[in-house]
């Protein structure tokens, strides 16, 4: 029987596809994933700008896969390779041997591990670019390979976002570059000369305007850190100190209001109350002390009292009455008792014989970043309770090990949200890996509080923006667009030193070598610069070892070759000075100082406004799509991992907004 049609088509693709590389000049990369971390990686290679015209990219994906989020294997532009094993065969089916890098994106650490050592078998000088989340795991991965490799976590790139949005903050997102330690700051909360240069600012169309040209009125900036806490630990001591001076009694009646059910409950209140109006009365109609008469109730309640008939009709049916309370009671009493114990006996099972909390932060789904959120929470002595509905998900060893309680259970009951406490926390940061158990538990959680905070995490893009819209929900970062430039940046061999999360958007930190020859050797500094898409911060000579810093660079000073250049970009602006420092092409004469080539900038304007205080041309405003981000309101959005993951499209990026208290 001959082969399947759609076979024989794939066959022919990927032979003209190795017909066309052949003698192709371009890099090639290898990317190994199916979510969207995968995605992003992949569409912004495909897009990058790089001194040689572009990159080639093949991507190996599983035979079949579902994915919540944008579908790698539909861009355009780039090979496929279906397998489910990613051993020596496929990695020589895709082309790997020769390849410039290798990224290995799965949610699987060990899967990751072997891949790599496979990858290494058919061609040892491949760069190898990993995704784990076991710290440990991923040093012995550093001694294990011999080609060039680096290790990087998501999930811990991405947490201090989801930490800083729970706590109403900026992300402080603080950094250490060579001598200096930097973070990121609202300007009313540094000292002017701190600032390091201006991240962003808010129009009055509430639209966020990136690395603007005015410095002085942006509302976001990086600061250096000179001693004072960053406003995510500032807030977190807050909390600590409001918890402390909780109302004992309010802790003591939620604890009592927790030990049995509400219809054992009222009928004990109701005894309880008939009991002690029979014993107002008989201390009005005997004329004895309210002490005397509290030890009459008691003792005609619980054990009876001789018949006297001497008494007036009155005391006698106040007696008969209390006999009949103290019958009803003492079932009742054992009820209690026999209910409370099955219940502990259950919740302790299920994680939700947990006391009455207030001012906590509860975290639901214990995956690869609701671990890491946990973690810093608890680092700042925040109280933190976790919901899950798996018994022992990835995090629940290190919440034994922090003393966080783990409540077993679907998020979006009532029940579970209760025995959280959610009606009194400070925040909700709901992590799970999906989205509609994601949407429904925070909407739960909604109507138990109109004015809770909620930082959701959602992994499509569009549906992450409709959300924010129609329920005016807080929405969290896409964790796989956030940490898309340091995998992108380790892949190109780019020094990205860290990600910025702004708004929607990140700002990767990166240092970039000036080569010989390169369009920037000999410029001014000033010729770096470009507003909105990039901001030098500091310079370090060629063969030295003091880094020049922003307060004493000059505009003027010319650029040499082996200079290093750190800067806060978008990627664009990244991809444009990438550029501009590389090494011309092989057999072309290097361009003279000046030359426009590709960027669209007016060279003599820039060398004519290198002097301090020129006025500087403003680029037009990029799309969104220039950062490669997701679209204005992120959560995971368009982003969608398998946690398995966490989570740059066109048209609607998935997108990444700063999670924002409602």
């Amino acid at each position: 029987m001959g082969e399947p049609w759609r076979d024989r088509a794939r066959r022919a693709v990927e032979w003209n596809w190795r017909l066309r590389s052949a003698g192709d000049p371009r890099p090639h990369y290898v990317i190994c994933g199916r979510d969207a971390l995968a995605y992003y990686v992949a569409r912004a290679m495909l897009e990058s700008e790089l001194p040689t015209g572009g990159a080639r990219v093949t991507v190996i994906v599983p035979e079949r896969y579902r994915t919540n989020g944008p579908d790698v294997a539909g861009l355009r532009g780039l090979r496929v390779v279906r397998s489910d094993r990613l051993d020596v065969a496929t990695f020589e089916a895709a082309g790997l041997a020769g390849a410039t890098g290798l990224a290995l994106l799965h949610q699987d650490d060990v899967g990751n591990l072997h891949a790599a050592l496979c990858a290494q078998a058919v061609d040892q000088r491949v760069r190898q670019v990993l995704r784990m989340f076991n710290g440990t795991l991923a040093d012995g991965v550093r001694k294990l390979i011999k080609a060039p490799v680096e290790v990087l976590s998501d999930a811990e790139m991405a947490a201090p976002a989801f930490v800083a949005a729970a706590l109403g903050e900026v992300d402080p997102s603080s950094f250490q570059h060579r001598d200096k330690t930097l973070r990121v700051a609202r300007r009313a909360d540094v000292r002017p000369q701190d600032v390091v240069c201006a991240l962003a600012h808010v129009t009055e169309q509430q639209r966020v305007e990136l690395l603007p040209a005015e410095q002085a009125g942006a509302d976001l900036v990086l600061a250096e850190v000179t001693g004072q806490p960053p406003g995510t630990e500032v807030a977190a001591r807050r909390l600590v100190r409001a918890r402390r001076r909780r109302r004992p009694m309010a802790m003591l009646l939620g604890a009592v209001r927790g030990f049995a059910t509400r219809k054992i409950g009222v009928a004990v209140m109701v005894v309880l109350a008939v009991i002690a109006v029979l014993g107002a009365l008989i201390s009005r109609a005997e004329g004895v002390s309210p002490v005397e008469a509290l030890y009459l109730t008691l003792v005609t309640t619980l054990s009876g009292a001789d018949p006297d008939t001497t008494k007036s009709a009155d005391a006698q049916i106040m007696q008969v009455v209390l006999n009949l309370a103290g019958l009803a009671l003492i079932p009742l009493i054992t009820a209690v008792v026999v209910d409370g114990i099955v219940n502990a006996r259950l919740a302790l099972h299920t994680g939700r014989l947990q006391p009455a909390r207030i001012g906590h932060v509860v975290v639901i789904g214990l995956g690869n970043v609701g671990t890491r959120v946990m973690a810093q929470l608890r680092e700042y002595d925040v109280e933190v309770v976790a919901i899950d509905k798996v018994p022992e998900p990835r995090g629940a060893t290190l919440a034994r090990q922090l003393e966080v309680p783990l409540i077993v259970g679907d998020a979006a009951l009532p029940e579970t949200l209760a025995a959280a406490s959610v009606a009194d926390c400070q925040a909700l940061v709901v992590a799970s890996t999906d989205d509609v158990a994601n949407l429904e538990a925070a909407l739960a959680a909604r109507d138990l509080r109109d004015n809770l905070r909620v930082v959701l995490r959602l992994f499509d893009g569009d549906f992450a923006e409709r959300v924010e819209e129609t329920f005016a929900l807080g929405v969290s970062r896409s964790v796989s667009y956030l940490a898309a430039p340091a995998f992108i940046g380790a892949l190109t061999e780019r020094a990205v030193i860290t990600t910025i999360p702004v708004d929607r958007h990140a700002l990767p930190v990166a240092e970039v070598p000036v080569a010989a020859g390169s369009e920037l050797d000999g410029r001014p500094l000033d010729a770096v610069n470009r507003d909105g898409q990039v901001r030098l911060i500091a310079r370090t000579p060629a063969g030295g070892t003091k880094t020049i810093w922003w307060k004493e660079l000059d505009p003027r000073q010319v650029i040499f070759a082996g200079d290093r250049l750190t800067v806060v970009a978008r990627r664009r602006g990244l991809d444009w000075l990438t550029r501009q420092c590389a090494p011309p092409a092989p057999g072309k004469a290097p361009m003279p100082h000046g030359h426009v080539g590709s960027v669209p900038r007016a060279t003599d304007q820039e060398v004519a406004a290198s002097a301090p205080g020129a006025v500087h041309p403003v680029p037009a405003p990029s799309s969104p799509a220039d950062d490669a981000g997701p679209p204005a309101h992120g959560v995971e959005a368009g982003h969608r991992p398998v946690e398995q993951g966490d989570d740059i499209g066109a048209q609607h990026e998935p997108g990444s907004s700063a999670a924002r208290s409602v």
